[in-house]
């Protein structure tokens, strides 16, 4: 047989079984449209051939559309630098000859075009039955977009599945009379017919695993269907670079790096680019490019043992989650060695990810999961979460992942639209006056007078300002060695700790104090939301109020304290402004505001367990930092629920340094004299008697803020009987009586394994203890929390049939940790092991675990 007739059975055979390939075939689209909006110019860049609308017949129905130049040109590539623009509806029709699913992508670039101001476009874009844009405004999502590579260019894209010769109508209405729709370019790409779409012809069990989980359903799929629309929310090359459109195979995607989103540390990036073939046996080689299952992002040396990501998406739609793993890594030789578990918003979605497993015991194949979640709610800005976790029974403790694809479904309206982003204020002149301007014009002689006498005044203020500069020196000196206790107006700022406003900026930034910018109050005054920077920077400005129980020296505390303080769990402190009898202090912003207003009294929906816990280990790291980790001891003493915030990520962040004090310095030194102080129902009961403040004194407030977040209810409540109105001591006796269980917030119901409510009560009730060098250092506190989270992670899957019913719990893995035999525990009985009594929590032998390792600092007192 000669080598023409090998070559062409060998192309055969691969157009027959393209899974024999190793990705050397991509796919070639059978239609491709790319339209060049509002021009004639025809162009090519990354792969991709522009035609200018204008020679084509493609825009159906225009009536009153115009073509426009950019007024500011784009310096991103592609179709930017035209848009087709029209104050009434207009109309772009393809006629597609193929029966399939389509991406559709939409490219806008946020500019003025001749007569047409970028603010007032606002404007609907349907596409066949679906509605994919409505009242959207491309300015207001430029301007709050914090990737400075788009320079106002935007870019949105679509799954839509079409009939043989049904032609895609793409229509754009301005939403107003006053409004205008605009676009830039539009492209049309086919794609393979069961890539994102599920075959509704599944015969094998193959085929059936191969459709999205319906996560949190047992053993239920969410079938993607030929009748609905989806967006690309997010396309990440996990650990690895961005692949450009031009790289994809065949469809022109964009893969993204994950970095923005990643929250935990990971190891390095590893690249198997030349250690094993790819071998496409298991999905398609068009499913994603080579180097995306080359590289990978695992766990690495991260001490908290995951890796999870957070992606901003839209509250009330489906999502599909698709995950790319390939298994090449050397160490990885049988099925069972690396086991992890995936958690999805939450729930947990594989109990035992097992790579090589799914794989059928090969390396270098390529495999995907697609998972479906529901995200609750009205519209909101929410945050979608990935999480993985090492499974115990693992030999190698450790998680990977090569790619992630996030889509978006339509809801039952055939809708895909989002709110606009929050407009940021309007940009105030520097000075904003007290009092408008008369407008008259003064005369000549008036103005010279005026002039002179605005010498002789600076001259004065210039003399004035040289003597209370003096005068500062010594004030500033003084309040720093804690002998002053004015809260008079001559004192003296460090402007080299941070960043100092004007008064002026801050009104700039708050829109004069709109009262519609408050997000919080408290003693120390209003809270308002602010943009910084021309606003592009949001921020949170804490304005003392007249009369604030809270002077000048908790003002100056807080900014030398802050100011040479970062942790990822204490809220940074930009700036501050103190001129014009105002004292303001500028945060970081806190979207998700204090911990309290997640617990109770709110209208917010109530946290999860696991989000809880999560929290708790932030704050308790905080606290840990501010212990340890800096020069000297700094002791917060004003710890509570709502001086902990929570960022758009629910990271947690100890706030509110006021009141807080350098620690004990020296070995001979156990505690600082001073005046109590702190909040009504956080007060350390030692430290209020003998007025000796020591770190211990934080971890009593934080065992309050645990029993908070645990039951859900105040520290204190008037209006109750009298064994209820202390949290702590309500808490305690039900404890004693090995019943915690009882008083657990109702919101929590059937989600927390009986052995981590235990953990959990031991370590809070510890914190508590009367003799404060019997509680555990905030370090022990932090090792226990991230233990109980653990624990409640391996317990997920079992949880909520046990508590729901009371009945036995039953987890052989969970309970060698704690016992040598086999018991149950039912969900009333949380406790009934572990008495409750002045010195110890846990009177099981089999608790060594907790008190041996995890209290260590108890037994000695110096710590580690």
């Amino acid at each position: 047989m000669d080598t023409t007739c090998m070559a062409t059975i060998l192309f055969l055979l691969l157009l027959c079984h393209p899974y024999l390939s190793t990705a050397d075939v991509i796919y070639r689209p059978v239609e491709h449209f790319t339209v060049n909006c509002g021009s004639d110019i025809n162009f090519s860049v990354d792969g991709r051939n522009w035609t200018g609308d204008s020679n084509t017949k493609f825009l159906s129905e225009s009536k009153d559309s115009v073509a426009a130049p950019a007024q500011i040109q784009s310096t991103t590539q592609g179709p930017y630098t035209y848009a087709r623009l029209s104050y009434s509806q207009f109309t772009y029709s393809f006629p597609v000859t193929t029966q399939g699913p389509f991406f559709l992508r939409l490219f806008f670039y946020s500019t003025s075009y001749q007569m047409f101001d970028r603010s007032k476009a606002y404007f609907s874009v349907q596409a066949g039955p679906y509605t994919l844009l409505q009242h959207f405004n491309a300015s207001l999502y430029a301007d709050t977009d914090d990737d400075p590579g788009h320079h106002d260019t935007l870019f949105r894209e679509y799954c839509i599945y079409l009939q043989h010769g049904e032609s895609l109508n793409i229509t754009f209405t301005p939403t107003t009379t006053d409004s205008y729709a605009f676009i830039n370019g539009i492209e049309i790409v086919s794609m393979p017919s069961y890539l994102y779409y599920s075959n509704p012809n599944y015969t094998v069990l193959d085929d059936f695993i191969g459709l999205p989980q319906l996560v949190g359903q047992m053993n239920q799929v969410y079938i993607i269907t030929n009748n609905v629309s989806l967006e690309t929310k997010h396309r990440l090359n996990v650990g690895g670079a961005q692949i450009s459109p031009s790289q994809d195979t065949g469809m022109l995607r964009a893969w993204d790096t994950d970095d923005k989103y990643l929250i935990t540390d990971s190891g390095t990036s590893v690249d198997f680019i030349k250690k094993t073939n790819l071998s496409f046996v298991k999905t398609p080689n068009y499913t994603a490019p080579d180097q995306v299952y080359r590289t990978v992002r695992n766990i690495g040396l991260n001490p908290f043992k995951n890796l999870t990501w957070q992606f901003p998406v839209y509250s009330g739609f489906f999502y599909l989650l698709r995950l790319h793993f390939c298994q090449l890594n050397p160490e990885v030789q049988d099925p069972g060695n690396q086991i992890f578990y995936i958690f999805i918003q939450k729930l947990m979605a594989e109990g035992g990810a097992d790579i090589l497993m799914w794989s059928d015991n090969q390396k270098g194949v390529p495999v995907v999961k697609d998972y479906a979640v529901y995200i609750p709610g009205n519209r909101e800005k929410v945050y979608l979460s990935l999480e993985m976790h090492p499974h115990p029974k693992s030999f190698i403790q450790d998680a990977q992942l090569n790619a992630i694809e996030l889509f978006k479904i339509n809801d039952t309206t055939g809708s895909l639209a989002e709110p606009n982003p929050d407009p940021l204020p309007k940009t105030l002149d520097k000075q904003i006056p007290e009092q408008k301007s008369s407008g008259t014009t003064r005369p000549l002689i008036a103005a010279i007078a005026g002039a002179v006498f605005g010498v002789v005044l600076l001259s004065f203020i210039v003399v004035f300002f040289i003597t209370k500069c003096k005068q500062n020196v010594v004030v500033y000196k003084n309040q720093k060695d804690g002998t002053s206790r004015g809260g008079g107006s001559s004192s003296s700022l460090p402007t080299n700790l941070c960043r100092h406003f004007s008064i002026a900026e801050i009104r700039a930034a708050t829109n004069n104090f709109d009262k519609l910018f408050v997000i919080g109050a408290g003693g120390f005054g209003d809270v308002y939301k602010g943009y910084i920077d021309d606003g592009s920077t949001p921020v949170a400005i804490k304005r003392l109020k007249p009369g604030s129980q809270q002077g000048l020296n908790e003002f100056m505390n807080e900014i030398e304290m802050l100011s040479k303080l970062r942790h990822v769990h204490l809220v940074s402190l930009i700036g501050y402004c103190y001129e014009s009898n105002e004292m303001i202090l500028v945060y970081d912003l806190m979207d998700r505001g204090t911990l309290r207003d997640h617990l109770y009294g709110t209208d917010n929906p109530p946290l999860s367990w696991n989000q809880r816990l999560q929290i708790c280990i932030g704050a308790a790291r905080g606290l840990h930092y501010l212990h340890t980790g800096a020069k000297q001891m700094i002791i917060h003493r004003d710890v509570k629920s709502t001086n902990i915030l929570l960022d758009e990520k629910w990271v947690a962040k100890v706030s509110d340094f006021g009141l807080s004090r350098i620690g004990p310095m020296g070995s001979l030194m156990t505690h600082v004299s001073t005046q109590v102080k702190g909040s009504i129902g956080y007060l350390d009961p030692e430290y209020y008697k003998r007025q000796r403040l020591t770190e211990k004194s934080d971890v009593y407030s934080y065992g309050v803020v645990l029993l908070e977040v645990l039951c859900g209810r105040q520290p204190l409540l008037r209006m109750v009987e009298k064994p209820q109105v202390s949290l702590v001591d309500w808490a305690k006796h039900w404890y004693e009586k090995g019943s915690l269980g009882d008083i657990v917030d109702p919101a929590l119901k059937g989600q927390i394994a009986p052995h981590c409510l235990r953990k959990f009560g031991e370590v809070a009730l510890s914190c508590l203890l009367e003799d404060g060098t019997q509680r555990p250092s905030m370090n022990d506190v932090v090792g226990v929390l991230e233990f109980v989270l653990r624990l409640q992670l391996q317990n997920s899957a079992n949880v909520n049939a046990v508590l729901e019913s009371g009945g036995d719990y039953e987890d052989s893995s969970t309970e060698d940790m704690f016992s040598s035999t086999h018991t149950s525990v039912h969900a009333s009985d949380y406790s009934n092991s572990s008495g409750f009594n002045s010195t110890t929590y846990g009177s099981k032998a089999s608790d060594r675990l907790i008190s041996e390792l995890v209290f260590s600092e108890i037994k000695d007192p110096k710590g580690r």
